[in-house]
């Protein structure tokens, strides 16, 4: 189904006190992602990451689905082909996913500060990987997470095969990722997919809640300490402990750690600005 609007519809951007909010909106199309769409969303995380202004985002959408995955109905401009050449030579398709599902998913890792998916509902194949990838996952009680890819008889991408073993270990992915069955959010949770399961009406104020928390917090802590967990899930321990010292030197040299030691030192709350 096209969609005539602008892409600042499809893809919704606001900021209030620090927290950017992307909304995805297609519930018509259970918010299945254009590359367009795609796009836009990695462009919104790299711009938080550089905005001093920013210190959390939040990651939901509208209707019934956060991300059914990519929309394969979406039109894409294909490149020019020699005479005789075949519609997919070799090289495409992993490029493709290279280019799109990948860095998307990379997009959310390397954000520089925390990203909450607020799941409204269904999240299918690259939808789910886009809210796993993300730093804390609250879910609607309705919502669920499909490992769709068996049903269409290829293999998980989007980085889904990096993802599950390290967030429930290698026997719940690969019962996942070979069954496809429909996972609701409760389940979800009990596995540790999920952080906290919220009454559907009750998500965007779970949301904004934690996410005004981690705004009010050291950003730059938050950044290095989101840097470190990911870092240290293909770490040994020498390199583990390198990086630790190195994150907390940074950090050492942050306004808010000054302030953060300073309002210990004073017994008062701390007062962080983000840098």
């Amino acid at each position: 189904m096209a969609d005539d609007r602008p892409l600042e519809d499809q893809v919704q951007h606001r900021s209030e006190d620090g927290v950017a909010w992307i909304t995805l909106d297609r519930p018509e199309v259970g918010n299945a992602l254009t590359p367009d769409q795609r796009d836009r969303v990695i462009a919104l995380l790299a711009e938080a990451s550089g905005d001093l202004a920013t210190r959390a985002v939040v990651l939901t959408a509208t209707g019934k689905a956060f991300c059914t995955g990519a929309d394969l109905r979406a039109p894409r401009d294909a490149p020019a082909r020699p005479e005789g050449a075949p519609d997919r030579a070799v090289g495409d398709v992993s490029r493709t996913i290279r280019d799109g599902a990948q860095r998307l998913v990379a997009a959310v890792l390397d954000c520089e500060v925390p990203v909450i998916a607020a799941v409204n509902g269904t999240a299918a194949g690259i939808g789910a990987h886009l809210a796993f990838a993300c730093d804390l996952v609250l879910a609607a009680d309705s919502a669920r997470f499909i490992e769709v890819f068996v049903r269409r008889g290829i293999v998980p991408d989007g980085g889904g095969a990096y993802l599950l073993p390290r967030l429930v270990g290698p026997q719940r992915a690969k019962e996942l990722m070979f069954l496809g069955d429909s996972l609701p959010a409760a389940d979800a949770e009990r596995m540790g997919l999920v952080n906290r399961v919220v009454p559907a009406d009750e998500l965007a104020a779970v949301a904004g809640e934690w996410a005004g928390r981690l705004a009010a917090g050291p950003t730059r802590s938050l950044a290095l300490t989101k840097w470190l967990v990911n870092r240290s899930l293909e770490s040994d321990r020498a390199g583990a402990f390198a990086d630790e010292a190195l994150a907390q030197e940074l950090a050492m040299h942050s306004a808010d750690a000054q302030e953060g030691i300073a309002a210990f030192v004073e017994r008062r709350d701390p007062t962080y600005q983000g840098w």
